[in-house]
């Protein structure tokens, strides 16, 4: 028996909520295309964002530590699986689409610079006097613009969806210029549970990969309410903490991260009277939240993050060469644009320089940067 998509679309108005967002109402495509006999709409822009350039290099894109640190450490790549993971998980649980969470997810960091949040803030700084420079931004440029697959039109022709909920992602530390994307609205609710996932699946891997490393150690988490309340429920009692503790540990918190969401969400919604994927735009605060008890203690484990990981010594040494590597290249290459690939200077010349420029820095991994440096400033290395 073949599932077709209309049976597929019926599924989803049988099985979502009144506020979950259906393919078949979407507002399509830039460029009109067949669709798949087997795929809804969301389900096709998922699997185009998979097989992108973009999405392929973020295996070699910094999370927090420089790839140059070790293999067991979160890459761009790691962290976007497992944010839709967590997208997934939240998005059946409130009968949101799945489908469209999950693409939302995976193309959320495809305009991440090498060398992660220090990265980005050279190469805004760089590019400050010229457009300037915002992942989500470059995330949308590159699903509508710079990847080039299709002979008839540029980028992967997403959903206004899709395109809505990558330029909508926002953070504690992320907001971006949403002008062209009904601005007046807030993001549907499945773009607030792709913002969600985001911040869940940072906060626990990072500490995660805090511990790991070395740079945080379990005492230093004691009047932590969040962790304490997450080794409680463990029994576990304190060092040593082995790898099968920290396992059991980052698992549980973020179960409890989930499950909070959860709770606070679907109340929040019941508490809204939303009805409609509308309705949910239209209210004057996102709906997918936490509860305020575990937005305060997420706060203050996040706070603790920033001043012992983000801001500890070694990782703020691996932050400074970045930014250093990034304004040597973009210095260069502005400066002497002869020494760019050949492809790379005939986009040039059919377009700003800068603004190449600035693209092919940002579409780099951490690895090729470091070995494009050396060649351009180590005389020993081979060109």
């Amino acid at each position: 028996m073949l599932i077709s998509r209309e049976q597929l679309e019926d599924w989803e108005d049988q099985q979502l909520a009144p506020y979950g967002f259906r393919s078949r109402v979407s507002r399509g495509r830039a460029y009109p295309e067949d669709e798949p006999a087997y795929r809804t709409l969301f389900q096709r822009d998922r699997d185009r964002i998979l097989h992108t350039t973009a999405f392929r290099r973020l295996e070699y894109k910094t999370q927090v530590f420089v790839i140059t640190e070790g293999d067991y450490y979160r890459t761009r790549l790691t962290h976007t699986l497992e944010v839709a993971q967590i997208g997934r998980t939240l998005a059946r649980a409130l009968g949101a689409n799945e489908d469209l969470v999950e693409a939302i997810c995976l193309a959320h960091d495809l305009g991440h610079t090498p060398f992660g949040h220090a990265g980005e803030r050279a190469l805004a700084r760089l590019m400050k006097d010229h457009g300037g420079f915002n992942h989500n931004t470059q995330s949308l440029r590159i699903v509508t613009q710079l990847e080039r697959r299709y002979p008839d039109f540029p980028g992967l022709n997403l959903t206004w969806e899709v395109r809505e909920g990558i330029i909508k992602h926002e953070t504690e530390y992320d907001a971006s210029d949403a002008a062209d994307y009904d601005p007046e609205k807030r993001g549907h609710l499945e773009a607030q549970i792709a913002n969600a996932a985001d911040e869940t699946a940072y906060t626990a891997h990072d500490l995660d990969d805090g511990l790991r490393s070395g740079l945080i150690h379990p005492a230093d988490l004691r009047p932590l309410g969040l962790w304490q309340a997450v080794a409680d429920s463990v029994g576990w009692e304190g060092e040593p903490l082995t790898e099968l503790d920290r396992h059991r540990l980052i698992r549980r918190l973020i179960g409890l991260l989930v499950s909070d969401i959860l709770q606070a969400t679907s109340q929040a919604i019941q508490n809204s009277g939303a009805t409609s994927p509308e309705d949910i735009q239209r209210l004057p605060a996102n709906v997918v939240q936490a509860s305020p008890e575990m937005q305060g203690m997420n706060r203050e484990l996040k706070a603790f993050l920033y001043e012992n990981m983000y801001r500890h010594y070694r990782v703020y040494r691996m932050q400074v060469k970045a930014e250093r590597i990034l304004e040597d290249l973009f210095q260069a290459y502005t400066s002497t644009p002869q020494i760019l690939p050949r492809s790379i200077q005939e986009k040039a010349k059919r377009s700003d320089l800068l603004s190449v420029v600035g693209d092919y820095i940002a579409g780099m991994t951490d690895r090729f940067a470091l070995t494009e440096h050396s060649r351009l400033f180590d005389p020993q290395v081979s060109l």
